[in-house]
């Protein structure tokens, strides 16, 4: 199974601070927002890191998935693990193993030569996963939910160059990555006792969740081309928790050499 970690989507409160903070921090500037979030009542903002992008989603009206799962996990973090497959086969195996598994498909849409899938995040037991493909197939290049290829016109890779793993939290981390496994189609890998799922361009990583919120994304990892500069910044905003780690819409995100 050919899958790659495309996005990184974090859900807030409010767009605008954290949206600053991401720009600030990272050096990441907003490279597009897409209108189409409107129909699920929200507002958005996406940020190129390399090829790969973060997306900060905010309820605009009330009653929405978006505005609940910020409730049920008390407040900003991790919302969706969205990766890319070369083709509509790989994505029809995922949804046949999620199927098997139980997991129900949120949000399905067909746009022709675009194909999104959305599978459901209490059923995946942590977050959404999304799984798309599209007749590009260029896993660095076309990105239909940042415009296509206008967003290479804003990337800057002065601070923080690739996003390297998701790190999703649960009681269970061992049988959280066998059902994400299962799903997914890829096998679980122990490393140091953690177990990581690995994609062609990035991991998934189950650590039990001890920060009080329970299950969900807790965590992402950047590679970092200019930490002293992002950590500055970081103490600048009050988010530095260490010289590895940052606090960003209530996800740690762990800075890698």
């Amino acid at each position: 199974m050919a899958i790659h970690l495309r996005q990184i989507c974090l859900v807030a409160g409010r767009l605008s601070p954290v949206v600053e903070d991401l720009e600030a921090i990272l050096g990441t500037p907003v490279c597009y927002t897409d209108p189409a979030v409107g129909q699920f009542g929200l507002e958005n903002a996406l940020m190129a890191v390399g090829s790969q992008f973060l997306e900060v989603v905010a309820p605009t009206q009330p009653g929405t998935a978006a505005g609940r799962y910020l409730e049920r996990r008390g407040g900003d973090g991790g919302y969706m693990v969205i990766t890319q497959v070369p083709d509509k086969r790989e994505q029809q195996a995922v949804r046949a193993n999620a199927a098997a598994q139980g997991v129900r498909v949120a949000y399905d849409a067909d746009k022709g030569d675009w194909h999104i899938m959305q599978l459901h995040p209490g059923d995946m037991r942590a977050a959404f996963l999304e799984v798309e493909w599209d007749a590009a197939a260029d896993v660095t290049g076309n990105w239909h939910p940042a415009g296509g290829t206008i967003w290479r016109e804003r990337v800057n890779t002065d601070v923080v160059t690739a996003i390297t793993a998701a790190e999703l939290q649960a009681e269970d981390p061992a049988a959280l990555a066998a059902h994400w496994s299962a799903v997914c189609g890829l096998p679980v890998e122990p490393r140091g006792g953690v177990p990581h799922i690995r994609l062609g361009n990035a991991d998934l990583r189950f650590v039990a969740a001890t920060d009080g919120r329970g299950p969900g994304l807790g965590g992402v990892d950047l590679r970092v081309a200019d930490p002293a500069r992002l950590l500055a910044a970081a103490e600048a905003r009050g988010a530095r928790i260490s010289d590895r780690e940052v606090r960003l819409c209530g996800t740690r995100f762990n800075l890698t050499g």
